[in-house]
Protein backbone atom coordinates (compact mmCIF):
# COMPACT_ATOMS: atom_id res chain seq x y z
CA UNK A 1 0.00 0.00 0.00
CA UNK A 2 1.45 3.38 -1.00
CA UNK A 3 1.71 6.39 1.33
CA UNK A 4 -0.94 8.21 -0.71
CA UNK A 5 -3.35 5.32 -0.21
CA UNK A 6 -2.65 5.31 3.54
CA UNK A 7 -3.77 8.94 3.64
CA UNK A 8 -7.05 8.20 1.86
CA UNK A 9 -10.23 7.60 3.81
CA UNK A 10 -11.03 4.00 4.73
CA UNK A 11 -12.59 1.67 2.16
CA UNK A 12 -14.54 -1.10 3.88
CA UNK A 13 -15.88 -3.90 1.68
CA UNK A 14 -18.97 -5.74 2.91
CA UNK A 15 -19.91 -9.06 1.30
CA UNK A 16 -23.14 -10.95 2.08
CA UNK A 17 -22.64 -14.64 1.35
CA UNK A 18 -24.68 -17.82 1.51
CA UNK A 19 -23.09 -21.08 0.34
CA UNK A 20 -20.45 -19.41 -1.84
CA UNK A 21 -17.54 -21.74 -1.06
CA UNK A 22 -16.59 -21.95 -4.75
CA UNK A 23 -16.05 -18.21 -5.15
CA UNK A 24 -15.57 -16.42 -1.84
CA UNK A 25 -11.79 -16.86 -1.53
CA UNK A 26 -11.19 -15.61 -5.08
CA UNK A 27 -13.41 -12.59 -4.46
CA UNK A 28 -11.47 -11.64 -1.33
CA UNK A 29 -8.04 -12.29 -2.83
CA UNK A 30 -8.78 -10.16 -5.91
CA UNK A 31 -9.84 -7.04 -4.02
CA UNK A 32 -7.68 -3.98 -4.77
CA UNK A 33 -4.86 -3.02 -2.43
CA UNK A 34 -6.54 0.17 -1.19
CA UNK A 35 -9.25 -1.81 0.64
CA UNK A 36 -8.73 -1.36 4.38
CA UNK A 37 -11.15 -4.01 5.72
CA UNK A 38 -13.25 -6.88 4.38
CA UNK A 39 -16.30 -8.16 6.26
CA UNK A 40 -18.20 -11.24 5.12
CA UNK A 41 -21.68 -11.90 6.49
CA UNK A 42 -22.09 -15.68 6.40
CA UNK A 43 -25.85 -15.89 5.97
CA UNK A 44 -26.53 -19.42 7.22
CA UNK A 45 -24.07 -21.20 4.92
CA UNK A 46 -23.73 -24.97 5.23
CA UNK A 47 -20.67 -25.40 2.97
CA UNK A 48 -17.88 -23.75 4.94
CA UNK A 49 -18.13 -20.32 3.30
CA UNK A 50 -17.50 -18.49 6.56
CA UNK A 51 -14.45 -20.55 7.46
CA UNK A 52 -12.95 -20.07 4.00
CA UNK A 53 -13.55 -16.31 4.15
CA UNK A 54 -11.89 -16.08 7.56
CA UNK A 55 -8.85 -18.02 6.35
CA UNK A 56 -8.65 -15.61 3.38
CA UNK A 57 -8.31 -12.70 5.81
CA UNK A 58 -11.86 -11.38 6.15
CA UNK A 59 -13.73 -10.53 9.31
CA UNK A 60 -16.68 -12.93 9.39
CA UNK A 61 -20.03 -12.55 11.13
CA UNK A 62 -22.54 -15.41 11.19
CA UNK A 63 -26.15 -14.46 10.39
CA UNK A 64 -28.48 -17.42 10.82
CA UNK A 65 -31.76 -15.93 9.59
CA UNK A 66 -31.80 -15.73 5.77
CA UNK A 67 -32.10 -12.32 4.18
CA UNK A 68 -29.90 -10.23 1.89
CA UNK A 69 -30.61 -7.04 3.79
CA UNK A 70 -30.01 -8.72 7.15
CA UNK A 71 -26.63 -9.92 5.92
CA UNK A 72 -25.63 -6.49 4.61
CA UNK A 73 -26.62 -4.75 7.83
CA UNK A 74 -24.88 -7.37 9.97
CA UNK A 75 -21.69 -6.98 7.93
CA UNK A 76 -21.78 -3.23 8.49
CA UNK A 77 -22.31 -3.67 12.23
CA UNK A 78 -19.42 -6.16 12.44
CA UNK A 79 -16.82 -3.86 10.90
CA UNK A 80 -14.01 -3.12 13.33
CA UNK A 81 -12.72 -0.04 11.51
CA UNK A 82 -12.92 3.06 13.76
CA UNK A 83 -15.87 4.95 12.32
CA UNK A 84 -15.15 8.14 10.39
CA UNK A 85 -17.95 9.95 8.54
CA UNK A 86 -16.02 10.05 5.27
CA UNK A 87 -15.19 6.33 5.14
CA UNK A 88 -16.37 4.62 1.97
CA UNK A 89 -18.52 1.51 2.36
CA UNK A 90 -18.57 -0.85 -0.63
CA UNK A 91 -21.12 -3.64 -1.00
CA UNK A 92 -20.52 -6.47 -3.45
CA UNK A 93 -21.71 -10.02 -4.02
CA UNK A 94 -19.77 -13.13 -3.07
CA UNK A 95 -20.38 -15.05 -6.30
CA UNK A 96 -17.65 -13.39 -8.42
CA UNK A 97 -20.17 -11.68 -10.70
CA UNK A 98 -18.92 -8.22 -9.68
CA UNK A 99 -15.45 -7.32 -10.96
CA UNK A 100 -13.17 -5.94 -8.21
CA UNK A 101 -11.15 -4.18 -10.91
CA UNK A 102 -14.06 -1.73 -11.24
CA UNK A 103 -13.85 -0.65 -7.60
CA UNK A 104 -11.53 2.32 -8.18
CA UNK A 105 -14.01 3.78 -10.67
CA UNK A 106 -16.91 2.97 -8.33
CA UNK A 107 -15.52 4.98 -5.42
CA UNK A 108 -14.05 7.82 -7.50
CA UNK A 109 -17.17 10.06 -7.37
CA UNK A 110 -17.16 9.79 -3.57
CA UNK A 111 -13.47 10.57 -3.34
CA UNK A 112 -13.80 13.63 -5.57
CA UNK A 113 -16.89 14.85 -3.69
CA UNK A 114 -19.34 14.70 -6.59
CA UNK A 115 -21.52 11.95 -5.04
CA UNK A 116 -22.16 10.18 -1.76
CA UNK A 117 -23.84 7.09 -3.23
CA UNK A 118 -22.58 5.36 -6.37
CA UNK A 119 -24.26 2.42 -8.10
CA UNK A 120 -22.24 0.13 -10.33
CA UNK A 121 -24.66 -0.10 -13.23
CA UNK A 122 -24.76 -3.39 -15.09
CA UNK A 123 -27.05 -1.75 -17.63
CA UNK A 124 -24.31 0.74 -18.55
CA UNK A 125 -21.42 -1.71 -18.33
CA UNK A 126 -20.30 -4.81 -20.19
CA UNK A 127 -22.17 -8.00 -19.40
CA UNK A 128 -21.12 -11.54 -20.13
CA UNK A 129 -23.75 -13.41 -22.16
CA UNK A 130 -26.22 -14.99 -19.76
CA UNK A 131 -24.98 -13.06 -16.72
CA UNK A 132 -28.28 -11.18 -16.39
CA UNK A 133 -31.45 -13.17 -16.93
CA UNK A 134 -34.43 -11.68 -18.80
CA UNK A 135 -36.39 -11.51 -15.55
CA UNK A 136 -33.57 -9.57 -13.87
CA UNK A 137 -33.40 -7.09 -16.74
CA UNK A 138 -37.17 -6.62 -16.68
CA UNK A 139 -37.29 -6.22 -12.90
CA UNK A 140 -34.47 -3.68 -12.86
CA UNK A 141 -36.06 -1.68 -15.67
CA UNK A 142 -39.46 -1.67 -13.96
CA UNK A 143 -38.05 -0.60 -10.60
CA UNK A 144 -35.97 2.17 -12.18
CA UNK A 145 -38.98 3.39 -14.17
CA UNK A 146 -41.06 3.55 -10.99
CA UNK A 147 -38.31 5.51 -9.19
CA UNK A 148 -38.20 7.93 -12.11
CA UNK A 149 -41.99 8.26 -12.16
CA UNK A 150 -42.33 8.86 -8.42
CA UNK A 151 -39.09 10.66 -7.49
CA UNK A 152 -37.55 11.75 -10.79
CA UNK A 153 -34.60 9.36 -10.41
CA UNK A 154 -31.99 8.74 -13.10
CA UNK A 155 -31.02 5.23 -12.04
CA UNK A 156 -30.57 2.48 -14.62
CA UNK A 157 -29.97 -0.46 -12.26
CA UNK A 158 -30.39 -1.89 -8.77
CA UNK A 159 -26.95 -3.47 -8.96
CA UNK A 160 -25.50 -4.95 -5.75
CA UNK A 161 -22.04 -3.48 -6.46
CA UNK A 162 -22.29 -0.05 -4.86
CA UNK A 163 -20.40 2.41 -2.70
CA UNK A 164 -21.72 4.87 -0.16
CA UNK A 165 -20.09 7.37 2.16
CA UNK A 166 -20.50 6.27 5.77
CA UNK A 167 -22.38 9.33 7.01
CA UNK A 168 -24.76 9.11 4.04
CA UNK A 169 -25.37 5.41 4.70
CA UNK A 170 -26.16 6.04 8.34
CA UNK A 171 -28.59 8.82 7.40
CA UNK A 172 -30.63 6.31 5.38
CA UNK A 173 -31.58 4.25 8.45
CA UNK A 174 -31.66 1.05 6.41
CA UNK A 175 -34.15 -1.59 7.53
CA UNK A 176 -35.27 -3.85 4.63
CA UNK A 177 -34.33 -7.40 5.70
CA UNK A 178 -34.47 -9.17 2.35
CA UNK A 179 -34.41 -8.45 -1.40
CA UNK A 180 -35.84 -4.94 -1.06
CA UNK A 181 -32.63 -3.70 0.54
CA UNK A 182 -30.94 -2.36 -2.61
CA UNK A 183 -33.93 -0.39 -3.82
CA UNK A 184 -34.61 0.87 -0.29
CA UNK A 185 -31.13 2.41 -0.25
CA UNK A 186 -31.70 4.14 -3.58
CA UNK A 187 -35.17 5.41 -2.74
CA UNK A 188 -34.16 6.73 0.65
CA UNK A 189 -31.19 8.47 -0.94
CA UNK A 190 -33.61 10.18 -3.31
CA UNK A 191 -35.94 11.19 -0.49
CA UNK A 192 -33.08 12.59 1.59
CA UNK A 193 -31.42 14.37 -1.36
CA UNK A 194 -28.22 12.34 -1.08
CA UNK A 195 -26.04 13.14 -4.15
CA UNK A 196 -25.76 10.01 -6.27
CA UNK A 197 -24.14 8.77 -9.44
CA UNK A 198 -23.85 5.65 -11.56
CA UNK A 199 -20.74 4.24 -13.18
CA UNK A 200 -20.56 1.40 -15.72
CA UNK A 201 -19.79 -1.93 -14.05
CA UNK A 202 -18.81 -5.17 -15.70
CA UNK A 203 -20.99 -8.12 -14.79
CA UNK A 204 -19.88 -11.72 -15.12
CA UNK A 205 -21.70 -15.02 -14.95
CA UNK A 206 -21.82 -15.97 -11.32
CA UNK A 207 -20.10 -19.03 -9.90
CA UNK A 208 -22.70 -21.42 -8.53
CA UNK A 209 -26.50 -21.17 -8.52
CA UNK A 210 -28.26 -17.89 -7.80
CA UNK A 211 -30.52 -17.81 -4.76
CA UNK A 212 -32.75 -15.30 -6.55
CA UNK A 213 -32.74 -15.68 -10.34
CA UNK A 214 -31.88 -19.37 -10.18
CA UNK A 215 -35.33 -20.39 -8.94
CA UNK A 216 -38.91 -19.41 -9.80
CA UNK A 217 -39.66 -18.78 -6.14
CA UNK A 218 -36.59 -16.56 -5.82
CA UNK A 219 -37.62 -14.46 -8.82
CA UNK A 220 -41.19 -14.05 -7.56
CA UNK A 221 -40.17 -13.20 -4.00
CA UNK A 222 -37.53 -10.72 -5.16
CA UNK A 223 -40.14 -8.96 -7.28
CA UNK A 224 -42.61 -8.85 -4.41
CA UNK A 225 -40.06 -7.40 -1.98
CA UNK A 226 -38.68 -4.85 -4.45
CA UNK A 227 -42.06 -3.55 -5.57
CA UNK A 228 -43.37 -3.70 -2.01
CA UNK A 229 -40.44 -1.60 -0.80
CA UNK A 230 -41.05 1.03 -3.49
CA UNK A 231 -44.75 1.17 -2.56
CA UNK A 232 -43.99 1.44 1.15
CA UNK A 233 -41.48 4.24 0.60
CA UNK A 234 -43.90 6.09 -1.69
CA UNK A 235 -46.47 6.40 1.12
CA UNK A 236 -44.03 6.81 3.98
CA UNK A 237 -43.49 10.32 5.29
CA UNK A 238 -39.98 11.05 6.61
Amino acid sequence: MTDSMKNERGVIVLIPARNEILSIVGVIENLPGFVTEVVVADNGSSDGTGEAAREAGATVVRVEEPGYGRACMAAYAASTTPRAPDDIIVFMDADASDDPADMAALIAPIRDGSAQLVIGSRALGEREPGALTPQQRFGNALACWLMKLIWGARFTDLGPFRAVRRDAYESLDMSAPTFGWTVEMQVRALKRSVPYAEVPARYRKRIGVSKISGTVRGVVMAGVYILGTIAAEAVRRD
